[in-house]
């Protein structure tokens, strides 16, 4: 099945369904707000407020490509407040909340790849608070709405590091396995309310965020040792992120779907 297809069966069911998606800017969260638009969602699109003019434009150029609509919060998923205002925008400007995806993390300001025994408590506190407990805040701000949609959907995104544990980002590494943990503890909790949380675990992408943390070389030789030979892309992940969100994917719950390629089978 080609990518084109995979995409458009996907984005089945997802018409007026609302949207807030977390990490916008980036290149992979651009793409994921521009696919649900196109497949008919409502999105309320969040990333930090330096990247207020950025995301504002990224969700007009959304919206007007539709047909689903697209607005951009300011906030910062540590803060309280910034996620439920963010969650509230959502309900109060397209009466309600179906569907989230927590692609925001801490990975391009990483900095350069540094030994487990040279990072400091200071590195830990910042990647666990924003991979780990942002994404657990989200969830829970979130949580009430999606239950009275009664098909919830929440979608995590972590990394295929977890398994393979990439050195230089034992930080990275460890929270992105507890992202893991976290999704299987809120599908347990939230599953009789008919909201499913699952996780999109990516190989390493070929993106902005990834040159600069990345050699091109070890770009390539990530390319190359997958089943399928060629770098990852963006576009790559948007099927299985929007099926996930979607309501055809009502029964899977709880899971980690890999999407990288056959470099790390599970």
């Amino acid at each position: 099945m080609t990518t084109t297809a995979t995409t458009t069966a996907a984005t089945d069911g997802l018409t007026d369904r609302v949207v807030l998606l977390t990490g916008v800017t980036g290149d992979i969260g651009t793409r994921y707000l521009n696919a649900f638009t196109r497949a008919g969602a409502h999105v309320v699109a969040v990333d930090l407020p330096s990247c207020e003019s950025e995301g504002r434009r990224l969700a007009d150029e959304a919206g007007a490509t539709g047909p689903g609509r697209a607005v951009f919060v300011g906030g910062d998923i540590t803060d309280e407040a910034d996620v439920r205002r963010a969650v509230d925008e959502a309900v109060q400007r397209f009466g309600g909340l179906h569907s989230v995806v927590n692609n925001a993390a801490v990975y391009r300001t990483l900095g350069g790849k540094r030994a487990l025994t040279e990072l400091t408590a200071a590195d830990w506190d910042l990647v666990l608070r924003v991979n780990v407990v942002g994404t657990w805040q989200v969830i829970k701000a979130a949580a009430p709405h999606l239950a009275a949609s009664g098909d919830g959907r929440i979608v995590n995104i972590a990394s295929v590091v977890s398994r393979n544990g990439a050195p230089g980002f034992a930080h990275y590494v460890a929270s992105k396995a507890a992202v893991e943990g976290l999704t299987r503890a809120a599908a347990r909790e939230l599953g009789a309310d008919g909201t499913t949380v699952n996780t999109v675990s990516p190989g390493l992408v070929d993106d902005a965020a990834s040159r600069e943390l990345n050699t091109s070389d070890y770009l390539a030789t990530a390319a190359g040792a997958r089943a399928i030979p060629r770098p990852m892309l963006p576009e790559d992940l948007v099927g299985a992120v929007l099926w996930l969100a979607g309501p055809a994917a009502g029964f899977v719950t709880g899971q980690t779907l890999v999407v990288d390629g056959g470099g790390v089978f599970v």
